[in-house]
């Protein structure tokens, strides 16, 4: 309801604003538009949700088509961007999240559990896409079938092209099939949405190690190369050790057990490192029948590189932590440890004070390495100081039509940041292949929460997914954490704030004391009739989502938007 009182206007219970009174003109001759010295008009502007997403999905979108009960159509817009939405709405660690504006209101929106939600209805109900309306004749090159080589394979043949993936493992999926515990991510749903990416044609041979690109390439006549092997070879540090076979490197052990072997740990494990393979090592050896596991980290808690939600699961499960510790040795079923200090700057020194902890085996994890080995001969081809390849923005190395992405090029490794580099690399290659280039345009503004209205929207608790409890976890590999249903994963979508963009709430249309809003229909929005409209700014003070903006009154008129 909008009022005009004493030269107030009130918008609604909670929105006032002062302005100069406008006289009754009703009774006098139509005249040219009033005088003003700015006008308001309709903008989009860029979700945080959708900035930070490291796989560039317009998630505000797909929520959009969630809430309006359209699921096909949300996991659709999801696939435009990422081929594995019931993969990621269990893995990734969802930045999108904590960038939510909804966080400042409540809690944020449960974004990766709609994800999985879609990705979920999707296998069940057999949803499918259909094939290229137009090939190529271009064919791609995909060395590694991890995240970010099937990414880009995903896209490159919906793009037309023809795509083989060359993979040393026995079986497609990197990292994700070998380095991510079932708990978290069951084969089954691995499995599914992988053959949703050989259903385009794409050809995968696996056990397939490239020794010599090039000559894989010429051998294969492909047009093209992207290159994204894992980082998949453990980072070593000498530990004296009477048994040298009680230490196990992290990335060979979570292999083993994703392979169905049953690695014989002992009673007490511990595990050197601190990031989220150090987690999956320890909640795994749990798993194994590993009575106590003890993660060993020469930092603090706020300084390990694991995301926090994996030290906390893992210490739901009975994970101990033990910082400021680093192993000075393995001797039979106890580990010496030093106690360690931080200086001023935060960096940890050994103090010489020794301690020594009970523990049957011990596994490594501080990190892991990419074999480029094969890349050192190719003319071109670029590395950093830690052995990653150079890349230029388009995503290609210094030889001409060889692209690389994923944990061979400097960034994150994680599965999303893989995605996301295959998705880009692919538009390149499809560019470079056509002789041209991707054309960038400028990007929206970012509607931070400072900008949002928010008397429009009520406080809504998040939904919660459902856990198994810490006792039946650890019984066995059985996933962790269950998804949300259709009415929950509505409910979590209608949380969404629409953060700078229209979402035709009406608000505008019933503030305007001029009438100078006129709606289109749904699905279209409004305009503003500027023969009416005094830019008194009610519109764009009561638009709840920021999607109204007030410019300075141009010198010529403007058509109506």
């Amino acid at each position: 309801m909008v009022a005009v009182l004493r030269g107030v206007v009130v918008v609604g219970p909670m929105m006032r604003r002062d302005v100069a009174l406008v006289p009754d003109l009703s009774d006098e001759p139509a005249r040219a538009g009033p005088v003003r010295s700015r006008r308001p008009v309709y903008v989009d502007l860029l979700p945080p949700c959708n900035a930070a997403c490291q796989a560039g999905e317009n998630i505000q979108s797909w929520l959009a088509e969630v809430e309006a009960g359209r699921h096909e159509q949300a996991w659709r817009q999801v696939l435009a961007d990422n081929p594995f939405p019931a993969v990621e709405g269990r893995v990734c660690y969802h930045p999108c999240e904590t960038s939510c504006n909804r966080a400042e209101l409540d809690e944020a929106v449960s974004i990766h559990a709609v994800e999985r939600f879609l990705g979920d209805r999707a296998l069940e109900e057999g949803w499918e896409l259909p094939a290229p309306a137009t090939r190529s004749g271009k064919r791609v090159l995909v060395v590694g079938a991890g995240p970010s080589g099937l990414s880009a394979a995903y896209h490159l043949a919906r793009a037309g092209h023809d795509v083989e993936i060359h993979d040393a493992g026995p079986e497609p999926g990197g990292m994700m099939r070998y380095g991510i515990p079932a708990y978290r991510l069951p084969r089954d749903v691995l499995d599914a949405e992988l053959a949703r990416i050989t259903a385009l044609g794409v050809r995968i041979v696996s056990g397939q190690r490239v020794t010599d690109l090039e000559a894989e390439r010429h051998d294969g006549r492909f047009d093209a190369v992207f290159v994204a092997v894992g980082a998949q070879l453990s980072k070593r540090v000498d530990i004296p050790a009477r048994d040298a076979g009680r230490i196990l490197d992290a990335v060979s052990f979570l292999k083993e057990v994703a392979e169905g072997e049953r690695p014989m740990l002992g009673r007490k494990v511990a595990v050197y490192g601190g990031g989220d393979t150090a987690m999956d090592a320890a909640r795994t050896a749990r798993r194994l029948g590993a009575d106590e596991a003890l993660v060993v980290y020469r930092r603090t808690r706020a300084q390990m590189p694991a995301h926090e939600e994996e030290v906390e699961e893992a210490e739901r499960e009975g994970v101990r932590m033990n910082w400021l510790r680093t192993i000075s040795g393995f001797e039979g079923t106890a580990l010496v440890v030093e106690a360690m200090e931080l200086d001023e700057h935060g960096v940890p020194h050994p103090t010489g004070r020794l301690e020594r902890l009970e523990a049957d085996s011990l596994i490594l994890a501080l990190g892991q390495d990419t074999d480029t080995g094969f890349l050192r001969s190719v003319p071109g081809v670029e590395f950093t100081h830690d052995g990653t390849v150079v890349v230029s923005p388009s995503m290609m190395t210094g030889a001409a039509g060889i692209f690389a992405g994923g944990d061979m090029v400097p960034a994150e490794r994680t599965v999303t940041v893989g995605v996301g580099h295959g998705k880009k690399a692919a538009r390149h290659i499809s560019a470079w292949l056509a002789g041209g280039a991707v054309a960038s345009g400028p990007k929206h503004d970012l509607a931070g929460f400072e900008k949002l209205h928010l008397w429009y929207f009520g406080d809504f608790a998040r939904r919660a997914q459902p856990e198994l409890a810490p006792d039946e976890r650890v019984a066995d590999f059985s996933e962790v954490v269950g998804g949300l249903g259709a009415s929950e994963a509505a409910f979590e979508a209608a949380r969404c704030l629409s953060c700078g963009n229209c979402f035709e709430c009406d608000g505008c249309l019933g503030a305007c004391p001029e009438d100078a809003v006129i709606k289109l229909g749904p699905g279209r929005r409004y305009r503003f009739d500027y023969d009416r409209c005094t830019g008194c700014a009610a519109c764009f003070e009561q638009c709840p989502v920021h999607a109204i903006e007030m410019v300075p009154e141009p010198g010529t008129a403007l058509e109506a938007r």
